[in-house]
């Protein structure tokens, strides 16, 4: 006997899933591996994804936490948030052969820092305290000259030792509006605080939140494809349900949907975040579509054409 299926409307927003940055990150440690073969070591998780990272472990690469767990003869390679100077230091110190895989937005933001902090000003960095692009943002400078702003009442709370010497700069995978709501509070209190000469929030973060701001009105239910520990992931739940959608979360994969969820929902909207490979959204795709009458509908915002160069001992290859 035939069931029919109930019918879905998908809402897929686009631009979606891995950047330029994250694309960059992750060929990085594929050419690595394919040029000196395994193991590699990348201090830290590449990406913040889980799918991304095992399956660069299948092809021979070692996450680890600190440099004192790799060997001096192997490859080391630093993930795309950025790592505090000390790090290539002593790697540098070590005589170590290590890539940098650091998003050049990123490291557009420690230039910004250090170029502040030259002309003597003090640093406010908006950002998530523990966060691996902040760490490595703030340790670009010498303790004490960067302070973390991490909400509006951070903002409101702040007291400079001189008014007239501050600058701030962000981390790249927060929410535009959360973070424009920060810098009016800094900007209100310190009129003359120097601002980023364009804004640090990077372009994809910016054009997925506002593909995300475009269906959430219309969905009963947004997922929103990515890791637990992706800020830019979480970010677009937040934004999804600010923009109208009835609710929004986290969907590490697809084989982690609660089908309950969905009970109700004749509009979905789909997208990914930033470091969350495409076949999760292509695989979530299909199992709904075993289960509903699935109509899909793109929604896209913004065309993406940036690429990043690989580092030169790469290129060259």
């Amino acid at each position: 006997m035939m069931t029919t299926r109930p019918p879905l409307k998908v809402l897929l927003a686009a631009p979606r899933g891995f950047c330029a940055g994250v694309d960059r990150a992750i060929k990085i440690v594929e050419q690595t591996l394919e040029k000196y073969g395994a193991p590699v070591y990348v201090r830290h998780e590449i990406v913040h994804n889980a799918h991304v990272v095992k399956r660069l472990e299948g092809l021979g690469a070692i996450f680890v936490d600190e440099l004192d767990e790799c060997p001096d003869d192997r490859p080391v390679i630093f993930s795309a948030h950025g790592v505090p100077k000390s790090v290539p230091a002593e790697a540098q110190r070590r005589d170590m052969f290590y890539l940098d895989a650091t998003c050049p937005l990123v490291s557009k933001v420690h230039v910004e820092a250090e170029r502040h902090h030259k002309d003597g000003h003090h640093i406010l960095l908006i950002g998530h305290a523990g966060h691996p692009e902040v760490i490595g943002t703030m340790g670009q400078l010498p303790e004490g000259a960067v302070t973390l702003i991490e909400t509006i009442a951070d903002a409101e709370a702040f007291a400079p030792q001189n008014l007239n010497h501050l600058a701030f700069v962000t981390q790249t995978t927060l929410s535009v509006d959360d973070t424009a709501a920060i810098v009016a509070v800094l900007q209100r209190r310190f009129p003359r605080i120097a601002a980023p000469h364009k804004e640090d929030i990077c372009y994809a973060t910016t054009n997925r939140q506002d593909a995300v701001k475009a269906i959430a009105p219309q969905c009963d239910l947004v997922l929103v494809i990515g890791s637990p520990t992706s800020s830019n992931s979480k970010r677009l739940v937040e934004v999804a349900l600010k923009a109208g959608a009835r609710e929004a979360m986290l969907l590490d994969s697809p084989d982690h949907l609660d089908w309950q969820m969905l009970r109700d929902v004749q509009t979905l909207g789909i997208t990914a975040g930033a470091s969350a490979p495409e076949d999760l959204t292509q695989s979530l795709l299909q199992v709904l579509a075993e289960r509903f009458e699935t109509t899909v509908e793109p929604v896209e915002v913004h065309r993406e054409d940036v690429t990043f160069k690989l580092p030169r001992a790469l290129a060259e290859a």
